[in-house]
């Protein structure tokens, strides 16, 4: 069995990105949308991308549905929902950007 993950990717402009690994793959890094991402980066810019992916949390017998509920409490927790922090864009941020 597969360990499952919730994962954080930091991009070198300090915004986040976090998501889950329902099958343990280590080279999996997320699916963020590219273009809000792509928008933050300059053409020379985007010729070289350096990621941190950082494993928050992770479980060998959790049921998918656990990982679905964890997932939201960490962008949640880390405010990667908010456009100003990051790329997650649900849940929907209920807030206003500092």
């Amino acid at each position: 069995m597969r360990t499952k993950v919730i994962y954080k990717i930091t991009y070198p402009n300090g915004k986040i990105y976090i998501g889950k690994d329902l099958t343990g793959t280590f080279t999996y890094f997320g699916s963020a949308n590219g273009a809000l991402v792509e928008k933050d980066f300059t053409p020379e810019q985007r010729r070289i991308l350096t990621v941190t992916k950082e494993i928050l949390w992770e479980s060998a017998t959790a049921e998918d549905s656990e990982v679905n509920k964890k997932e939201v409490e960490f962008i949640l927790a880390n405010g990667s929902n908010d456009p100003a922090i990051g790329y997650n864009r649900w849940p929907k941020f209920k807030g206003t950007s500092t």
